[in-house]
């Protein structure tokens, strides 16, 4: 953000705001930057000051004191006139660990799952065109999903089939293997659970939709995004195919300010993604913090176990509101549809209170509002909020 400047000084260098610098600029932009950029809009993240802040499935908990003091001490101890170096690949190693990674794979790291998911759309051929004879790429996923699927397709010029969930947001079996079979796409995401659904779907079904991927010569991308919070994990079938990667983050373990996400598969799929991903894309910070999280995970599973019973307190206490029907959830947040979503949503933020209206995210999410789950006091203020706006 740019620094204060006295009123009616303008910044040296700069022209002042509005009048021809901004026509200028807005000439340039439109020539410069890509169409499809310009009808886009940026990822939007709602102002959350002085509310109860459940509108982005973050761990509710913070550090205790005295892990706050010696993770203090060790970050500042680092050498940050360096590069990061061989840390990183302590982080891989304690990742795998951590997960039970199977043998024969290996794990890459990203910023966040986000960047995970932009490179494997950057490592992916793009449509043919008169320049090359690459196949055809495209991006399949369930919808509604994360959104970060679909742009990152787009910003990359992939095509994105979103195919539709059932109306219980379960997957849609004969929808699925239809689209697999017509457009032959180069990655299908299969989240578990999903977002904003927070259910895990059938794994009958995903398996018929991973085999039917493989038989078109693409790769399945299970996104465990939730899996602190699940009752079921892919891992243990992951050796059952060489075209699945298994992706997870930190962010929902405790560290979503860290930004880390990684990313296991058959090391010769890993090989060939790690090609596209930037040199020290991991700063000595979020690796360390990383490590310092590994090496104290129980306490980060005991959070995990009490938001798992708010989670529960939270369903049975939805389940007795009129006018509310809440879904099953296998994550750290759940999905409610109410009569009026917007005024909902508008009455709770007045009374300090901030969750994520989803209802124009798809047609499906009609009426939908999605809930973190928070500590047992953040919950039983938002459940009055809800209760005095319905």
């Amino acid at each position: 953000m740019s620094a204060a400047v006295a009123p009616g000084r303008p910044k040296q260098g700069t022209a002042p705001a509005g009048g021809s610098a901004v026509r200028e600029a807005k000439s340039v932009g439109a020539r410069v930057f890509r169409q499809d950029v310009q009808s886009m809009h940026a990822y939007a993240i709602q102002d959350s000051a002085g509310m109860v802040k459940l509108d982005a499935m973050e761990n509710p908990h913070r550090l205790p004191s005295v892990l706050q003091a010696e993770l203090g001490q060790r970050l500042g101890a680092l050498a940050l006139n360096r590069y990061p170096a061989g840390r990183v690949n302590d982080l891989r190693h304690a990742l795998a660990r951590y997960a039970a990674m199977p043998e024969g794979f290996d794990i890459m790291l990203g910023n966040g799952s986000d960047e995970l998911i932009s490179l494997l759309a950057l490592a992916c051929a793009v449509p043919p065109s008169a320049a090359n004879e690459f196949r055809t790429a495209s991006v399949l996923a369930p919808v509604p999903g994360f959104v970060m699927y679909a742009m990152s397709a787009q910003l990359q010029g992939l095509a994105f089939h979103g195919v539709p969930l059932t109306e219980d947001f379960e997957l849609d079996e004969a929808a699925m293997l239809a689209a697999i079979a017509q457009h032959k796409p180069s990655i299908t995401y299969l989240a578990y659970p999903n977002n904003p659904s927070a259910n895990l779907w059938d794994d009958a079904v995903i398996e018929k939709i991973i085999l039917a991927v493989g038989a078109q010569g693409g790769l399945v991308v299970m996104d465990e995004a939730y899996q602190p919070f699940s009752s079921k994990s892919y891992i243990d079938r992951l050796p059952r195919h060489r075209h699945v990667l298994l992706m997870r983050t930190l962010s929902k373990f405790g560290l979503a300010g860290v930004r880390l996400g990684y990313m296991m598969g058959p090391q010769t799929l890993i090989a060939e993604l790690d090609k596209v991903r930037p040199p020290y894309n991991i700063s000595v910070l979020n690796c360390e913090c990383a490590l310092f999280a590994l090496e104290h995970q129980a306490v980060f599973a005991a959070q995990a176990l009490d938001v798992r019973a708010q989670r529960a307190y939270l369903l049975d206490a939805l389940a007795s509101l009129p006018g509310v029907r809440a879904y099953p959830s296998d994550a750290n947040m759940i999905l409610l549809r109410v009569a009026d979503a917007q005024k909902t949503f508008e009455d709770m933020r007045t009374r300090k209170v901030l969750v994520k209206n989803v209802s124009k995210m798809h047609p499906l999410l009609a009426n939908c509002l999605r809930l973190t789950v928070g500590t047992a006091d953040e919950n039983r203020r938002m459940l009055a909020a809800l209760h005095e706006s319905l």
